[in-house]
């Protein structure tokens, strides 16, 4: 973009060399993210994945770490998700010894990030990229370059209405950049807060989740930002998504469910996103809707589309997967001011009775399942189970949700 690149010259680099002010910081502590900052001058090169940085004797930071490494990615102690992260090495220089392989700086910062990982599953996008990435840039509102290492061409075309929303400037793909590309300023990594969501304290309480589904909406051109628009306050039935899901946590007898909805009063559909859906549509068609319900799954990622106020119906399958229910969805829920109700399913809603007796440990002490490891619980809970709800059950959860809907005619 026109007046983001300053011509490299000698007398610049000399003029950078003597003012001894790169600034870099580090937040190492973190449990999900590695973190780093550089201003003043930074040079990577893509391809071999190193960083150089001109360090000054006089910051403390660089007197105890001369060179460090990170993987820019927020699953810093997952050995699975980072085996498909190459490593950054970030390395201090002395321009007297090693001139830049760059001939122009860029005055805008860049975020160097990984699409590597479990992207590809819709909550992981989100959770692990997309939305530690608009923590990241949305200070710099556009004017900051995107460096993206393992970069999926079909990853980067599904989200691209968001990503355009979040900088201005073409993405790189930095694995296969051959040369050098020098920044006034470098950020490594992407800042973690929480499970989808955004803590607001840690941004100043300058932005949120709101802020996130805002610019969600769009992106997507989505038109309706609160349930009150083109809903059920000019005498339209309030629609009811159900997210359907056929291979694992599926529902057995979705058709009484729509019966029992209908017959509340609800226009029901039921879509089941997948791979080869086209993101644009499908959010197009949860922002229409009033009520999103579905098993705990990849699929609730859906409710970033909901307009504010809307309802997120979660159920929770058996195997004291309550918690986890509540900070993978729940919280981000109530974070984009969206209505959250979380229905636990009984033993006799569950297909496991078809497998074990019901006094089982599988029904009498999760615990023990879960302290044999994710692999046990993800086996046991989540691949092996499905839901046959109690129509009559669930239908005072449905009804709670028409009586927050009635709230807003």
């Amino acid at each position: 973009m026109e007046g983001d690149e300053v011509r490299i010259t000698s007398e610049y680099l000399e003029e950078i060399s003597l003012s001894n002010k790169t600034d870099v910081s580090c937040d190492l502590r973190s449990a999900r993210s590695d973190f780093c900052e550089i201003k003043d001058f930074a040079q990577i090169i893509g391809h071999s994945s190193i960083l150089n940085y001109h360090s000054p004797c006089t910051n403390s930071f660089l007197q105890a770490h001369t060179s460090f490494k990170l993987k820019p990615h927020p699953r810093k102690h997952d050995k699975i998700a980072l085996s498909h992260v190459k490593e950054i090495s970030i390395e201090p220089v002395s321009f007297n010894q090693t001139p830049p392989h760059c001939t122009v700086m860029h005055i805008a910062p860049a975020i160097v990030f990984s699409t590597g990982g479990y992207t590809g599953n819709m909550f992981h996008d989100f959770t692990d990229v997309l939305i530690p990435l608009f923590i990241t840039s949305f200070p710099f509102r556009g004017q900051v370059h995107f460096l993206v290492g393992e970069m999926q061409p079909r990853w980067i075309k599904k989200y691209r209405p968001l990503l355009e929303q979040l900088t201005q400037y073409e993405i790189i793909n930095l694995n296969k950049v051959r040369r050098g590309l020098c920044y006034s300023h470098i950020i490594v990594g992407l800042q973690f807060h929480k499970e989808m969501s955004i803590e607001p304290k840690k941004t100043g309480n300058k932005y949120s989740m709101v802020d996130f589904a805002q610019i969600m909406r769009k992106s997507f051109g989505l038109e309706r930002e609160n349930i009150t628009m083109l809903g059920i306050h000019n005498g339209n039935k309030p629609r009811l998504l159900i997210i359907s899901r056929k291979k694992t946590r599926s529902f057995t007898n979705v058709k009484e469910v729509i019966k029992m909805a209908t017959n509340l009063g609800y226009q029901v559909l039921v879509q089941e996103p997948n791979s080869r859906s086209k993101l644009r549509e499908f959010a197009r068609i949860v922002n229409s809707c009033d009520v999103l319900m579905g098993v705990h799954g990849a699929g609730l990622t859906n409710l970033v589309f909901l307009p504010a106020n809307a309802v997120v119906i979660q159920i929770v399958p058996l195997g004291g997967l309550e918690k986890l229910s509540m900070e993978y969805f729940g919280i981000p829920a109530l974070d984009m001011n969206l209505k959250y109700l979380q229905y636990n399913i009984s033993i006799e809603e569950s297909t496991l009775t078809e497998k074990y007796p019901k006094d089982h440990v599988v029904f009498k002490d999760p615990s023990s399942i879960r302290s044999k490891g994710w692999a046990a619980l993800r086996s046991t809970y989540l691949v092996n189970q499905n839901v046959k709800l109690d129509v009559t059950r669930f239908s005072y959860t449905l009804l709670e949700a028409l009586k927050h809907l009635h709230h807003y005619q």
